[in-house]
């Protein structure tokens, strides 16, 4: 059976590899027939989470921004899937604030089982990623019937397209492809 995956690409810088990398995961999953969703953050508004739990009552955030639209479409996906460039060993922190945002799924019926991670970095070395891989980790240990599927790391990357071409943009490819 088909699923809905919902790809967030948090980059917005133009042409970035972690958007590259977020298409090739795309491509991978239309292949086996699945229902695919790419947002970027790039040009949306999405201020940050005041921590007042109002939408632990109401379902939904009172901020009134592009984070509702977004959030409700992560609620009614299978799948989703985080892509961002590592600043300083960690997110970005566009994908920090839409995470955060997402607090009224943790009261919801949220579909989504599987969550994946994309990251791109200058820096080459396995753990450059591991300060992203962990926020993502924290975030779906609060949503029981949720589990990390699976991460591509890309690193040795630092101007735009950068990564087209590289083995990597396969590998994203070949695990988005698996998802059925």
């Amino acid at each position: 059976m088909a699923k809905k995956v919902l790809i967030i690409s948090t980059s917005i810088r133009p042409n970035s590899n972690s958007e590259i990398l977020a298409n090739a995961f795309a491509d991978g999953a239309r292949t086996s027939g699945n229902e695919v969703e790419l947002i970027s953050l790039k040009n949306k508004t999405i201020d940050f989470c005041k921590g007042c739990f109002a939408c632990q009552k109401l379902g939904h955030c009172v901020i009134k921004d592009d984070a509702n639209a977004i959030t409700e479409k992560m609620l009614n996906a299978d799948v989703i899937v985080w892509a961002t460039p590592i600043y300083y060993y960690e997110m970005s922190g566009q994908m920090k604030t839409m995470i955060d945002r997402a607090n009224p799924l943790f009261t919801l019926d949220y579909r989504f089982r599987d969550v994946y991670l994309l990251t791109t970095a200058a820096e080459d070395e396995a753990y450059v990623d591991e300060g992203a891989l962990k926020g993502v980790q924290g975030w779906i240990d609060c949503f029981e019937k949720a589990r990390f599927a699976g991460k591509v790391f890309a690193g040795g990357f630092t101007v735009p397209k950068e990564i087209e071409g590289s083995t990597k943009l396969k590998e994203a490819f070949e695990m988005g492809k698996a998802i059925s």
